[in-house]
């Protein structure tokens, strides 16, 4: 398998916490408003349109709700499962 090269700029890991809800809330925001448009898609606008005007508007919800709600969801994950053993 080829290697791939690594990008020349990375944001440093303390964007993290940030920038994992950011992408998430715009691919599953995304995702959800596709479906959602093509289901009732009616024909009068254009698809592309229709849809990102969807998606913008429910991505705009959805990044401060994954802001608050991931913190509380990992805490539930780790009540639920065992913790990870380290590695020797």
């Amino acid at each position: 398998m080829p290697q791939l090269k690594k990008p020349r700029y990375r944001l440093p890991a303390s964007w993290a916490p940030h920038l994992m809800p950011f992408l998430l809330s715009m691919l599953m925001s995304g995702l959800v408003a596709l479906v959602v448009t093509v289901k009732l898609y009616d024909g009068s606008q254009s698809l592309f349109s229709t849809w990102l005007n969807s998606w913008l508007s429910s991505w705009v919800i959805a990044y401060p709700c994954l802001l608050l709600v991931l913190p509380l969801v990992r805490r539930i994950v780790a009540l639920i499962t065992h913790p990870a053993k380290p590695e020797a």
